[in-house]
C-alpha cells in the first residue's frame, strides 16, 4: 500500500511538475512551433538573415515592453510610451540639428525627456491619486503633441552619429538586436538583483502589505514609472536611427504591443509576476508573426486578426496560470470602504482638468474666427510631407482669399476623421474638404454633411458613393509613368514588387490601376509580390525587408508613394539605385533628395500645394453658391536625375 502511495504520489507530482512547466513556459513554447511550422511553410524563414530581420523588428518593441514590464509587474500600466519615445526621438533631432546642441548633449536631452515624462506618470498616480490608466493616458496625448508642435508636423533628419544605432556591425550584426539584448540584461538585473526590483514585485503582490512593511510605495513607483520612460526614451532613439529621421507619429500603437509583448511573455496584469527573458519572448513572438505572415504574402487584415488572436490566448495563459497558482489577485479587485468616494474624487479631477483642458483651448483659439467664410479641412495624416505641403497650399490660399480654415489630422484613423467631418458638420462650416484616409469609410460622414447643405470638396482621393467635387492628381496617368519609367530602366524584363498604400484609399487603388495597366505593354516584367505598408516609412522599411528575403532576385520597386519607396531605399541599402531601380510617387523634399542622390531612380511627382490652393478655391466657390467642376485634376510628371533641380 506505502508503495502503491507512493507512486501515485510520484505520479501527481510529475503530472503537476509538466503542468507547472507547460504554464511558466507556454510563450517560449509557442514560440519554438511558430518558428518551426514558418520554416515549414516558407524556406525563405529559417536563414540568418531573416532571423536578424526579425530581431531588429522586434527591438523597438522589445525595448519599450522591458520598460513596461517594470510597470506590470509593480501592477500598474503604462499606455503613453509609444508618444514618449516618438517626443524623445522629436527632441533629439530638434535640438542637434535645428538648435546646433552638441549631439552627446542632445542625446543627453532626449533620455533626460523620457525620464521626465516618467515622473510626471509617476507623481500623477502617486501624488495625484490617478488611475494608472487616465494618468498615462493623458502622457499619451501629451507627449503626441509636444512632438507635433516641436516638429510642426514633419520629420527631423536624425544625427549621422547617432544614426549609426540603426545601422549593423561587420555588415552583419544589428545595432538595434544588441541595444535590444543590453536593455533586456538591464531589465533582468534590476529585477533580480537590485531593492528597486524586489520592490516593484512586493507592491505588484500586495499594495497595502508592502506598504505596512516598510515598502516607501510613493517613491518606488516615482522611480519605476522614471524606468518605464527612461526605456521609452531609448526605443524611440532607435527608431527614429533606423529610419535616419526623427518621425512625430512614429510608434503609434507601439504602446499596445509592448504590453502585448509583456503579457504574451507570461506578466500578469495583476501584479507581481513577470520577467525579462518572457517580454523578451513575447516581443519576438509579435515580430515572428509579422514577418512570417509577410513573406507568405498574408493579407494585411488577416494579419490583424492573427495578431489579435495570439493576444488574447496570452491573456487566457494569464487566467489560467493565476487559477492554478491559487492567486489572490482577485481578493484586491473587490471594493473596500471609501472607495466610491475615492472614485468620486478621481472623477471630479479628471472633469476639473477636462475642463481646464477646454478652457485653456478656447482661449488660445479664442479670435480665429472672425472672417466671414469659415471651411473644415480633415487630412489623413500630417505625418506626410506630401499632407504637410497640402495644408501649407491650403492655408495660404485661405488667408489670401480672407477666410478662415481649421484644418485637423486624422491619424491615418477613418474612424476619427468620420468624428471630424461630423463635427465640421454641427458647427455649420461654410464647405468642407476632405483627404480620405478611407474613401469608403468617409462616405456617410460626407454624405450628412450633404444633407446639411454642405458641400464638400475631396482631395486628392475620391470619396465613395458621396456628392463630392474631385480635386486629385492623376494617379492613374501617373502609375503608367511609374510603370514606363521603372520598365525602361530595367530594359523590359526582371522581377519587381509593389508596396501598395492604405487599403481603401483611391490613390492606392488608382496609382496600382495605372502601374498595372501601363506594365501590360512589357510582358518581360513579372511582379513577384504585393504588400501594403500604408503609406508609411517605417512600415516600407520592415516590409521590404521581409520580401527581400523571399524575393532577394528583385531589379525593381514600386513604391505607391515616396515615404515607403524611402522605406524600401533603406532596406536594399547598397543596392538602392544600382542593382535594383526603386520608383516612388509623390516628389516630396525627402523624395527628390534621393532622386539627386542616386537611390531613388524617380519620383511620379505631384504639386501638393497647388492641390491645396485648388481645393481651397473650389471650396469658397462651393460655399457662395457658384458652379464648380465634379472632377478637377492636377498634373504630374516624372522626376528623375536629369531634372530633378527644376523640382527642387
Amino acid at each position: 500500500m506505502a508503495t502503491d502511495t507512493l507512486k501515485s504520489d510520484m505520479g501527481a507530482s510529475s503530472a503537476s511538475a509538466v503542468r507547472r512547466i507547460l504554464l511558466d513556459n507556454g510563450a517560449l513554447t509557442a514560440l519554438v512551433v511558430l518558428v518551426a511550422a514558418l520554416s515549414l511553410l516558407s524556406g525563405d524563414f529559417l536563414t540568418t538573415q531573416n532571423l536578424l530581420n526579425v530581431g531588429v523588428q522586434a527591438a523597438v518593441t522589445a525595448i519599450l515592453a522591458f520598460g513596461v514590464t517594470f510597470v506590470i509587474v509593480s501592477a500598474g500600466i503604462d499606455l503613453s510610451v509609444g508618444s514618449v519615445a516618438a517626443l524623445s526621438a522629436t527632441v533629439l533631432a530638434w535640438t542637434a540639428t535645428s538648435q546646433g546642441v552638441p549631439v552627446w548633449l542632445a542625446v543627453v536631452l532626449a533620455v533626460a525627456t523620457g525620464i521626465a515624462c516618467g515622473l510626471v506618470n509617476g507623481a500623477l498616480i502617486s501624488y495625484g491619486r490617478l488611475p494608472p490608466f487616465i494618468a498615462t493616458l493623458a502622457m499619451l496625448s501629451i507627449g503626441r503633441g509636444l512632438s507635433l508642435v516641436i516638429s510642426q508636423g514633419s520629420p527631423i533628419a536624425f544625427p549621422e552619429s547617432v544614426s549609426a544605432l540603426g545601422d549593423t556591425i561587420g555588415g552583419w550584426l544589428p545595432v538595434p538586436v544588441l541595444m535590444m539584448i543590453a536593455m533586456g540584461v538591464v531589465t533582468a538585473v534590476v529585477l533580480s538583483r537590485t531593492y528597486l526590483g524586489r520592490s516593484m514585485y512586493a507592491i505588484g503582490g500586495n499594495e497595502e502589505a508592502a506598504r505596512l512593511s516598510g515598502l516607501r510605495v510613493k517613491r518606488q513607483k516615482l522611480a519605476i514609472y522614471a524606468l518605464s520612460g527612461l526605456f521609452a526614451a531609448v526605443a524611440g532613439i532607435v527608431l527614429a536611427s533606423r529610419l535616419v529621421s526623427a518621425q512625430p507619429q512614429a510608434a503609434q500603437g507601439y504602446e499596445l504591443d509592448a504590453i502585448a509583448a509583456v503579457v504574451i511573455g507570461g506578466a500578469s496584469l495583476a501584479g507581481g509576476v513577470g520577467k525579462a527573458s518572457g517580454t523578451l519572448i513575447g516581443a519576438l513572438i509579435l515580430a515572428v508573426l509579422r514577418n512570417g505572415l509577410n513573406l507568405l504574402s498574408v493579407s494585411a487584415f488577416w494579419q490583424q486578426v492573427v495578431i489579435g488572436v495570439v493576444i488574447a490566448l496570452a491573456v487566457l495563459l494569464d487566467t489560467l496560470r493565476r487559477r492554478a497558482g491559487g492567486g489572490s489577485a482577485s481578493s484586491t479587485a473587490s471594493g473596500s470602504p471609501g472607495s466610491g468616494k475615492k472614485s468620486a474624487a478621481k472623477l471630479a479631477l479628471a472633469a476639473v482638468c477636462v475642463a481646464a483642458v477646454v478652457g485653456a483651448t478656447s482661449f488660445l483659439t479664442s479670435g480665429s474666427s472672425d472672417k466671414g467664410v469659415k471651411l473644415g479641412m480633415s487630412l489623413s495624416t500630417l505625418n506626410n510631407p506630401f499632407f504637410v505641403q497640402m495644408k501649407e497650399g491650403a492655408q495660404a490660399e485661405a488667408e489670401a482669399a480672407g477666410v478662415d480654415l481649421t484644418v485637423t489630422d486624422a491619424q491615418n484613423d477613418a474612424s476619427q476623421q468620420a468624428n471630424q467631418i461630423q463635427n465640421f458638420t454641427g458647427e455649420g462650416v461654410a464647405s468642407i474638404i476632405v483627404n480620405p484616409v478611407d474613401s469608403d469609410a468617409a462616405g456617410p460622414a460626407v454624405r450628412a454633411a450633404g444633407k446639411a447643405d454642405i458641400p464638400v470638396v475631396a482631395a486628392d482621393r475620391v470619396v465613395n458613393k458621396a456628392d463630392a467635387t474631385l480635386v486629385a492628381s492623376d494617379n492613374i496617368a501617373g502609375g503608367r509613368l511609374a510603370a514606363r519609367t521603372l520598365a525602361e530602366k530595367l530594359g523590359g524584363k526582371g522581377e519587381i514588387v509593389v508596396l501598395q498604400g492604405t487599403a481603401g484609399a483611391s490613390a492606392s487603388r488608382e496609382r496600382g490601376q495605372g502601374f498595372a495597366e501601363g506594365l501590360k505593354a512589357y510582358p518581360g516584367i513579372k511582379v513577384v509580390a504585393k504588400q501594403p505598408a500604408d503609406f508609411d516609412r517605417a512600415k516600407g522599411l520592415d516590409v521590404m525587408t521581409n520580401l527581400l528575403q523571399a524575393h532577394p532576385q528583385v531589379t525593381g520597386v514600386f513604391a505607391e508613394n515616396d515615404e515607403m519607396a524611402l522605406g524600401a531605399v533603406k532596406a536594399l541599402g547598397g543596392r538602392a539605385g544600382a542593382s535594383v531601380a526603386v520608383v516612388g510617387f509623390d516628389g516630396t523634399p525627402d523624395g527628390l533628395k534621393a532622386v539627386a542622390a542616386g537611390t531613388l531612380h524617380a519620383s511620379v511627382a505631384q504639386q501638393p500645394k497647388e492641390l491645396g490652393k485648388i481645393a481651397v478655391q473650389n471650396a469658397v466657390k462651393a460655399a457662395q453658391g457658384k458652379g464648380v467642376a465634379a472632377t478637377v485634376m492636377v498634373p504630374v510628371k516624372v522626376v528623375t536625375s536629369k531634372n530633378v533641380a527644376d523640382f527642387s
